[in-house]
């Protein structure tokens, strides 16, 4: 039996690097970064103007100047004007570039304009190179301004399209194959006798890994025989980087996928994790270098070791930094007699001082998947203990 911390180490240890690929600034979003990305220019590339008003030169101000004539208007995206002496000034525009002979910027609230004229009130307080961004002061011209293996957000998007990359390098998302097993399932929308149950686990991991990967997923629904199963898993093998299966692996009669994965020539690195939900799950990587995760086929089960297992295996083979652990405490005393690793469904809570609490939500049974509705995800209890007290700090994991 395998610990779940030597689960993730054997796991992650074996995941090859998916390929990369160009991507448009369109496209982008939620995507992997596999190249360094540097600034385009200096960052503002200009002296940038940061408060409506206008533009003056400083000495004149010292020199006890009040009244200005303006030179004329600039706005942000028209070229930089002149002040041709300090009786001059400019009307200008957050976001303009400094005026040549300007220094200084007196906000349009402190001044009176009129008849081409500028008067500046008397209570008025100015200090040189007020209301003025520097040019380079954010980031000089070739700085790095994004690294290989950061996941390309809102912000990270706006960095882009700011260093004028129109396209960049990403991971490719990943094709996987999602297998369930079963001669009890019946897909949403079809006829169901009283004797069988909706399929549901395919459409939890398909959601899952197209919710956080873009990932291309391939669904295939197999009946209890072997020639079949063994059939489909090696053509969806050749036609993806990965193999989800849910369902016949545990060792029942019935659960004929250990014997099938082993009669393809996949190479076993595990086979039942001391955990629960999830116990059965087994992990091996075929002779193509390609992941075969074959997780139990109870739904609360299914999605815990999805999210514990498969999805940090996924980041890494796309090459993206690792994510940063998320801990919470326990909203409420546990109890499990089990020595086991308990992964405990919950509800997340906030209190005003900034403690993120989680809120127990145990199914009935690892098949309790409508438990699941409006939890969060589930914390992780380590072996050891029966008896988890209120205000425990535990993992958290995000569906």
């Amino acid at each position: 039996m395998t610990e779940v911390a030597e689960a993730q180490a054997l796991i992650l240890e074996r995941m090859s690097r998916f390929p990369a690929r160009e991507t448009t600034l369109d496209d982008c979003a939620g995507a992997v970064l596999r190249e360094t990305v540097h600034a385009e220019r200096d960052q503002p590339p200009f002296d940038r103007v940061t408060m409506d008003g206008i533009a003056i030169d400083h000495d004149a101000w010292q020199a006890g100047r009040r009244r200005y004539r303006v030179a004329g208007t600039q706005g942000a995206g028209a070229p930089a004007m002149s002040i041709s002496s300090p009786a001059e000034c400019v009307e200008i525009m957050t976001g303009a570039m400094l005026p040549r002979g300007a220094d200084t910027i007196i906000p349009v609230e402190r001044v009176a304009l009129g008849e081409g004229e500028a008067v500046v009130q008397a209570s008025a307080v100015v200090s040189r190179r007020q209301f003025i961004h520097p040019q380079g002061s954010d980031r000089a011209a070739g700085s790095r301004l994004l690294s290989r293996g950061q996941r390309i957000g809102p912000a990270e998007v706006a960095i882009l399209a700011g260093a004028g990359r129109a396209r960049v390098r990403t991971a490719e998302p990943p094709r996987v194959a999602v297998v369930s097993t079963g001669d009890e399932l019946v897909e949403a929308g079809q006829p169901i006798r009283p004797y069988q149950i909706r399929s549901s686990n395919d459409r939890a991991i398909e959601a899952a890994l197209a919710r956080r990967f873009g990932a291309r997923v391939t669904r295939a629904s197999l009946k209890d025989d072997p020639a079949e199963i063994l059939e489909s898993i090696a053509r969806l093998h050749d036609r993806n980087d990965v193999v989800v299966l849910t369902g016949g692996v545990s060792m029942g009669k019935y659960d004929f996928v250990p014997g099938v994965l082993e009669r393809l020539g996949m190479e076993l690195v595990f086979h039942r994790i001391e955990q629960r939900p999830g116990r059965p799950m087994w992990f091996g990587v075929s002779q193509a270098s390609r992941p075969v995760f074959a997780l139990p086929g109870n739904p609360v089960s299914t999605l815990v070791c999805l999210i514990r297992y498969v999805v940090p295996a996924l980041w890494k083979a796309m090459g993206a930094d690792p994510e940063t652990e998320e801990w919470v405490r326990l909203g409420e005393e546990v109890k499990f007699a089990a020595d086991l690793v308990y992964f405990l469904p919950v509800k997340l809570r906030a209190d005003p001082g900034g403690v993120l609490t989680a809120e127990p939500q145990p199914t009935n049974t690892s098949g309790d998947y409508a438990a699941l509705g409006g939890t969060d995800g589930f914390v992780e209890l380590p072996r050891g203990s029966d008896l988890y007290p209120e205000g425990t700090p535990a993992r958290l994991f995000r569906w």
